[in-house]
């Protein structure tokens, strides 16, 4: 994994994560961010429900492809971005709790291609009970005209 200051890291995601206008809608917030790792979490929300009250697949796949990618970053030269071009998403139980996390995890960094596994958690009184799963593959991105950071 490329050594790069955890400082500049972290203000660069968060600089990001600000201008995603569908992790606004969302209600997420970016939690933790650390080499490899990075975490999102949402309030539940009736707004993001699909009709049996479930917190929606695509809510999920989201938050989700959101956190692994922004894991990619932690990995990634500052002048580098991303852009995710496959992923594949496992629901495991209906998304039912009163927060949910969603974890993104660096399993292959590559200096073109990075693949990471994400986790998703719904968050109740009791243990955090395992949600969703995702693979996702993503394609750095350099001197492209238009992406960024």
């Amino acid at each position: 994994m490329t050594d790069i200051d955890s400082d500049t890291v972290d203000a660069r995601i968060r600089a990001s994560f600000a201008r995603q206008g569908a992790m606004e809608t969302l209600g997420a917030e970016l939690t933790r961010i650390s080499q490899g790792v990075v975490e999102i979490e949402l309030a539940f929300d009736p707004k993001l429900t699909q009709q049996h009250g479930f917190l929606h697949a695509g809510v999920i796949s989201a938050a989700l492809d959101t956190a692994c990618s922004y894991a990619a970053y932690t990995v990634i030269e500052p002048d580098a971005s991303l852009l995710t071009i496959e992923f594949k998403v496992n629901l495991m139980s209906p998304g039912r709790g009163d927060r949910f996390l969603f974890r993104g995890e660096i399993t292959k960094p590559g200096s073109n291609i990075i693949v990471a596994d994400g986790r998703g958690y719904a968050l109740t009184d009791g243990p955090a009970k395992l949600i969703a799963s995702m693979t996702s593959t993503m394609m750095v991105i350099r001197g492209r005209e238009g992406i960024s950071g």
